[in-house]
């Protein structure tokens, strides 16, 4: 059963990165990337148990994934959860998950606006930390399966 890592990049997020942290339960591992943080970002991350690490200039995020303790990577911005369908979707992907040679998933984004949700175009978040190398706080664009339910990004 492949065990599941989120990995966060902020910078003053202390607000929201409660929301995220308590919404992503199949998470068997957190790291909180600070970059820079003056407000209680890192003691909100330490509260929920999560690793935190001080952001190194020049070192790319995907060196961050590769010192996960698991080989899955969820990626999310502070200002995102899970809806409850992807959860559940996390949770199954977990139990029946076998090796299949994938390198990355894509998710859903919805984002809240004035107007209602606004639907994003699906982007690559779940991916192996072994298999995947990226430049940013998120992987790159890879081909692989979108997985039912979506990110939730509310705006800060």
């Amino acid at each position: 059963m492949p065990r599941l890592s989120v990995l966060i990049h902020v910078r003053n997020h202390e607000i929201p990165l409660g929301r995220v942290l308590n919404s992503v339960l199949p998470a068997d591992e957190f790291i909180v990337v600070d970059h820079g943080s003056q407000d209680g970002s890192l003691r909100v991350a330490r509260q929920h148990g999560a690793r935190t690490m001080r952001a190194v200039p020049g070192v790319t995020s995907d060196a961050y994934a590769r010192a996960a303790r698991h080989d899955w990577v969820l990626c999310l911005l502070p200002v995102e959860s899970l809806s409850d369908e992807l959860e559940s979707v996390l949770f199954e992907w977990k139990e029946s998950a076998l090796e299949s040679g994938l390198a990355a998933y894509n998710l859903a984004i919805h984002e809240q606006a004035q107007s209602g949700w606004k639907i994003l175009t699906p982007e690559t978040r779940l991916v192996s930390s072994r298999r995947s190398a990226w430049k940013g706080n998120l992987p790159q664009p890879a081909m692989g399966p979108t997985l039912s339910g979506h990110l939730r990004r509310f705006p800060i």
